[in-house]
């Protein structure tokens, strides 16, 4: 009898707990419900619906319920006589009268009808009607012309087609998908929204162009005769001609690109964590040094060492009598530039990986009397293959949308990227073959994005569970140990040298004439001075620094946050689209800057999102074309994370937002230093994507350099490169330092 009752009490207790539970996130779910409908609600009534045109955010609030340039949408409805946004209105009341529904599928197709209704109505009426009225003529024709026709919308209006967005997320999981789970449902539609509006669409609008024959209808011979000449696909260069195609020239240093750096990276990542101890910290700085600069810096100090009148042919020609040529332009120079460029990249993925290594699995196969070699070779190298292949498309990709290196030291060695800009911006202004050029950079990511995912498969690379790992990581085997010190500690001296080179020309008069040492170049872009109202920024560069630090300091959270949640959504969770989900987070690094920022004014120029000419462009251009690298650096460490670790929590009645913020992302403080590190240090120093999208009040570092450049004036080009460094540095250790390192519970040994 006894044992018959404590088992009962115990399946009452269980019960008791599990209906508790069911309570609770239910009453949590109609809370969250109710808090998105009265945001939209309160959205719609009292913020400006439209993007003010000529008054700040702040200003504008006081005259919601003024004229037409400030007013709410509900004014906007009822006052000025535009109907179109009562459809906004309309889908929040419906998915306000779904609260009063009882959870389950009746309430999901009621938030599913009301957020759909209002998404549709919006979302069709902004692409529909213009700053004029109608934007196609057959609709005039169809209901009429318009009195008035509507801007590009507003802070009321995003606010508006979030709640929809995180309402329609709702409506999906109480219909039973994501497992019913609000947060999941709401993050893969809000994260899809976004990929939709800031990569497909800009990137279709821009691609589309390549199927626009002359006359500006369709054409398929249109695409054929741009795609199909000997200038792209020509094999010249192996029937004794002198070029080849401009894709093969891009595939083929994609792929020697790619290869370098990942196996560089993973000799730098190998020697830090595992070589030496002492040298751990200062090889991370010295690594990560080509990273924080800005692209024009690597390739100038190059010049100086390896161009006609550098060091090495001025040499060459006194000990040999060689007379200088331009040997160092062509493939060999872009592809040591991009080793240069990107080689940081594959080294912070790579670092997250060796550091995820389970030391115990390693001590295993010792045990079985497994020499070092044997281990590294079978347990060791086979963990870091998610961080090997997410190293490697990292690394094709960006090479091939790489544009600086190209146009700098490239020479006669054309690649897609540089005649994509030609085409944009020369004389024939072919925009129908940029477009061209573009889908077929498109094509070669798409086809190593699936080779990718064929070689990795299903395996699993779990090495991080809720089990603390009291192993000591394995020293390196001698034999890999001299091939780091033989092949990544050379690399890293080198880079110091062409360092050295570059930054010595801020500190001299005129570089190859006058080599006396002077701060002047410092005192013209930084200077500052005391005035009769306190102190004054007098030197030239503070306006655009100011603008580039504000600007990269607001991306560079927002791109690492959406990209780890991006990461974390592919890994633990299944869903109809996931591939296509994928390639969309990777499709930014496809497309070349320039074509990017040309893609943003095509799409954000005119209405519903018009946004050409505003900080705001140039914030998402940041965030959309760093967020690859946030979304591949999770997924590797996401594969080292044992599924347990979330369920365990969930079974602690924590919610998913909860096990992400308190256990997961603890886990996750190398992929998050990197997507942070690299976001901002890329928006500080990125060139192409946004050289078409500053303006006067908007102006950047790189763009300010480039036009120092332009007039001859690299003293204190090579200054602002040098702040900018110094300053970058600094960001970056203040980034580590405030995340910190992850715990995973290991003993450590003694440095080797």
């Amino acid at each position: 009898m006894r044992v018959g009752s404590v088992t009962t009490a115990s399946t009452l207790t269980a019960t008791l707990s599990r209906t508790r539970a069911r309570g609770n996130n239910h009453s949590r779910a109609q809370r969250i419900l109710l808090g998105w409908v009265l945001l939209g609600l309160v959205a719609f009534a009292l913020l400006p619906w439209y993007f003010p045109q000529n008054v700040t955010l702040w200003r504008s609030l006081p005259g919601v319920f003024g004229g037409p340039e400030t007013a709410s949408g509900l004014v906007h409805t009822f006052v000025h006589g535009r109907w179109w946004l009562l459809a906004g209105a309309a889908g929040l009341v419906l998915c306000g009268a779904a609260w009063f529904v009882p959870a389950g599928l009746r309430q999901g197709w009621t938030l599913l009808a009301g957020a759909t209704l209002g998404l549709a109505g919006l979302v069709g009426s902004g692409f529909t009607i213009g700053i004029a009225g109608w934007s196609f003529e057959i609709l005039n024709g169809w209901f009429g012309p318009l009195a008035q026709g509507q801007f590009g919308i507003g802070l009321g209006g995003a606010l508006v087609l979030l709640a929809l967005l995180m309402l329609l997320g709702a409506g999906v999981a109480r219909l039973g998908y994501f497992r019913g789970d609000f947060f999941v449902a709401g993050a893969v539609v809000f994260c899809s929204a976004l990929l939709l509006l800031f990569v497909a669409l800009p990137v279709g609008k821009s691609l589309i162009g390549a199927f626009i024959g002359e006359d500006g209808h369709f054409s398929l011979a249109a695409l054929a005769a741009r795609l199909g000449n000997e200038r792209v696909w020509g094999l010249g260069c192996l029937a004794g001609g002198v070029h080849c195609g401009v894709a093969w020239n891009t595939l083929f240093l994609a792929l020697l690109s790619a290869t370098g750096t990942t196996v560089m990276g993973t000799l730098i990542a190998l020697y830090a964590e595992r070589g030496s101890r002492r040298l751990s910290k200062p090889l991370n700085v010295l690594a990560l040094l080509p990273i924080i600069t800005p692209p024009f810096v690597v390739g100038l100090g190059l010049i100086l060492l390896f161009g006609r009148a550098g060091l090495v042919n001025q040499f060459l020609e006194w000990a040999f009598g060689i007379p200088p040529t331009r040997w160092f332009y062509g493939l060999f120079g872009v592809w040591l530039a991009q080793m240069f460029a990107f080689t940081p990249i594959a080294f912070m993925i790579m670092r997250g990986v060796v550091q995820g290594i389970a030391p115990s699995m390693e001590e295993a196969a010792q045990t079985l009397r497994a020499s070092r070699i044997a281990t590294f070779r079978t347990v060791t190298l086979p963990l870091m293959k998610p961080g090997l292949a997410n190293a490697f498309l990292v690394g094709f990709i960006e090479s091939m949308a790489d544009f600086g290196n190209p146009i700098v030291v490239g020479g006669q060695y054309s690649v897609l990227s540089t005649d994509i800009f030609f085409a944009i911006v020369g004389a024939q202004y072919d925009q129908g073959r940029a477009a061209s050029l573009a889908l077929i950079l498109t094509s070669f990511a798409l086809t190593v994005f699936f080779v990718q995912q064929k070689v990795l498969g299903r395996t699993s690379y779990t090495t991080v569970s809720g089990k603390g790992d009291t192993g000591i990581a394995m020293p390196l085997p001698a034999a890999v140990r001299r091939w780091c010190v033989g092949i990544a500690g050379p690399w890293l001296t080198f880079t110091l040298v062409v360092y050295v080179f570059a930054f010595s020309g801020g500190f001299v008069r005129t570089w190859g004439r006058d080599y006396t040492f002077t701060f002047r170049h410092f005192i013209t872009a930084f200077d500052m001075q005391w005035g009769a109202h306190g102190l004054v920024w007098a030197g030239t560069a503070w306006n655009s620094l100011f603008t580039t630090i504000k600007l990269a300091a607001v991306a560079a959270p927002i791109c690492a946050g959406v990209g780890l949640l991006i990461s974390w959504l592919l890994a633990r969770t299944q869903f109809v689209g996931q591939r296509a989900f994928e390639f969309g987070a990777l499709l930014a690094f496809a497309i070349p800057g320039t074509v990017l920022g040309v893609s943003y004014i095509l799409a954000f120029n005119v209405p519903p999102f018009e946004l050409t000419g505003t900080g705001l462009i140039i914030i998402l251009c940041f965030v959309f074309r760093n967020l690859p690298v946030g979304v591949r650096a999770g997924t590797a460490s996401f594969k080292q994370l044992d599924k347990n670790l979330d369920e365990a929590s969930t079974m602690l009645r924590a919610g998913t937002a909860t096990t992400l913020r308190r256990v997961v992302l603890p886990l996750l403080k190398p992929a998050l230093v990197a997507a942070l590190v690299y976001s901002f240090v890329r928006s500080m120093t990125t060139v192409s994507a946004v050289i078409f999208l500053v303006t006067a009040e908007n102006e950047l570092a790189t763009t300010y350099i480039i036009g120092r450049v332009g007039n001859g004036d690299y003293g204190v080009a090579l200054a602002y490169c040098t702040v900018l460094i110094v300053l970058m540095s600094l960001a970056t250790m203040a980034i580590q330092w405030m995340v910190g390192e992850r715990q995973l519970g290991r003993r450590t040994g003694a440095a080797h």
